[in-house]
């Protein structure tokens, strides 16, 4: 059942989200070769508990931490270790807070150093698969319509969409209905209608659309071992269009910064 949201409930999402946004702004500042990230999830722990949250990650099925850090090949679900990070490297950082009872899950892809080209096209095709995945978050569309606009642009650069984990609706839980693939067929699925909140998150390949669980149940890798990139933002649909309660200006500000 899809939960429907008030515009006092999504107000309380939005301040969520933004904890979240603010997260990943600070990480940002601190990403390079030789911090491990484990120092990164406690810089994260620390600030949204700052903010009257709660981390929304730790303990969530029992993991064991604040954020997701999934490097290179891993997809998403990666437990943060004390590893160093490496110049080329990239990382997947996805963090959830609860405020108020009400759950921010927002993701971004880092670069640490310097990139190859083919990395630096992965991340940019597929942060461009999330605003076009968004702009198809309107009244009048159905959730197949987001999930067709992100396989075609990610398939038309050769990418493999990943098949096996999907976006979600989001509130007082982290996970509710509708799932949201990123991939579909235009017309189908539940029809998207005012107050409805999900979270829309591309995870796209540089080769094979498959992946495999690691040993530790909870990360998730690439079966050929190519990289792996994630961007997710969560949104409300307000008056028809889609409104995005999460930012990337403070990952962009930080960035800028270097």
């Amino acid at each position: 059942m899809i939960i429907y949201k008030t515009p006092e409930e999504i107000e309380i999402m939005r301040e969520a989200a933004q904890i979240v946004s603010r997260t990943l702004g600070l990480i940002a500042a601190e990403i390079k070769p030789g911090v491990t990230p484990l120092q990164l999830d406690k810089i994260a722990e620390d600030y949204i508990r700052s903010q009257n949250a709660i981390p929304g990650f730790l303990g969530l099925y029992d993991f064991p931490n604040t954020l997701c850090i999934s490097v290179n090949e891993q997809v998403v679900h990666g437990i943060p270790t004390d590893t160093p990070l490496k110049n080329g490297d990239i990382i997947s950082v996805d963090c959830g807070s609860i405020y108020e009872g009400y759950y921010g899950d927002h993701a971004y892809t880092f670069e640490v150093g310097e990139v190859k080209p083919e990395i630096k096209k992965l991340l940019q095709v597929t942060k461009e698969c999330l605003d076009l995945g968004i702009a198809e978050a309107k009244t009048g569309n159905r959730i197949g319509d987001i999930g067709f606009a992100i396989q075609q642009h990610a398939e038309k650069h050769g990418y493999g969409v990943v098949r096996d984990l999907v976006g979600h609706g989001l509130g007082k839980t982290m996970h509710e209905e509708p799932q949201v693939p990123n991939y579909g067929r235009r017309g189908r699925g539940k029809k998207i209608q005012n107050g409805l909140t999900i979270a829309i998150e591309p995870m796209i390949n540089l080769g094979t659309e498959r992946v495999v669980q690691l040993d530790d149940n909870w990360t998730i890798v690439t079966e050929d071992g190519l990289p792996s990139a994630h961007f997710e933002h969560d949104i409300a649909i307000i008056d028809g269009k889609p409104e995005i309660l999460s930012t990337f200006k403070y990952v962009e500000e930080a960035l800028a910064k270097k």
